[in-house]
């Protein structure tokens, strides 16, 4: 029982000694148990099962622009990394951009590249411009590699549990069952959260950089943040949210644009 109990709790930490990852520009130090080319192979693969059963639009002009914000984001994006002397981060992307025929407002960036924009959100970035803060925010938590960092706090998570698990097997059913609720509740707010959160906030924060960097005037997220905002429903307080209260991440783009401004190269 100690020796299962040993190994349990060690492996962990072992894990976090020897899987860590920097994130470009903020330089915060991030977990990363997932193998890149495991991490490649899944994203293509969900994403192309994602275009077989959604509507991919045939408006080509707001096709268009989706395929020339992509381009030119993705261009800053691998010339960001070139000049932090990441390249190889990227060498392995395979850029894809598609607008997807859906009301949702939303949109993301797969690892290794994979774009989709919903057509529900293109009346609140309203132009090329508003589309590049909302893009430059996806490509930046793929060049992070945010979604590797998520799954390897997900697996950190269970191995907890397990060992939390272990402990308790001489307690009752219902004793045990309470414990790991709360074991499941706590690592929840506590651990995974917060760090969505420190994400999205870097996401902002390196998106708005390459924005910039590919001829967008970093500016325009805070009206594209205001829009979102009125458009938005009811929301959790921000501690029980992955995302920022939109307060709160107006206020932090606000702080955040004379450092973007620094990579702007205004188009033409």
């Amino acid at each position: 029982m100690g020796k299962k109990l040993l190994i349990l709790f060690i492996f962990p930490v072992l894990l976090l000694a020897l899987s860590c990852a920097t994130v470009p520009l903020t330089e915060r130090k991030t977990l990363s148990l997932v193998p890149e080319t495991q991490m490649l192979s899944l994203s293509s693969q969900q994403y192309h099962e994602l275009l077989e059963q959604t509507k991919v639009s045939t408006d080509p002009v707001k096709t268009a622009m989706v395929q020339r914000v992509g381009k030119n984001i993705a261009t800053a994006a691998e010339e960001f990394m070139r000049d932090a002397g990441r390249s190889r981060d990227v060498k392995d992307f395979r850029w894809e951009f598609n607008l997807l025929d859906d009301n949702t407002v939303n949109a993301f960036c797969m690892p290794g590249g994979k774009v989709g924009v919903y057509t529900g959100i293109l009346p609140i970035t309203q132009d090329e411009t508003g589309l590049a803060v909302v893009v430059g925010h996806e490509v930046a938590h793929a060049i992070a590699r945010h979604g590797n960092e998520r799954m390897s706090q997900a697996l950190v998570a269970q191995m907890g549990g397990i060992g939390l698990d272990l402990a308790l097997s001489q307690q009752s059913a219902a004793t045990r069952s309470i414990f790991l609720n709360l074991y499941g509740i706590g690592s929840n707010i506590g651990f995974i959260l917060p760090y969505s959160r420190i994400q999205e906030n870097e996401a902002d924060r390196i998106g708005l950089a390459l924005m910039a960097k590919a001829g967008y005037d970093p500016h325009a997220a805070v009206p594209l943040w205001e829009r979102m905002n009125k458009e938005g429903g009811p929301r959790p307080p921000e501690f029980l949210s992955t995302h920022p209260a939109p307060e709160s991440r107006i206020r932090n783009i606000q702080g955040l644009i004379p450092e973007a401004m620094k990579y702007y190269k205004k188009q033409g």
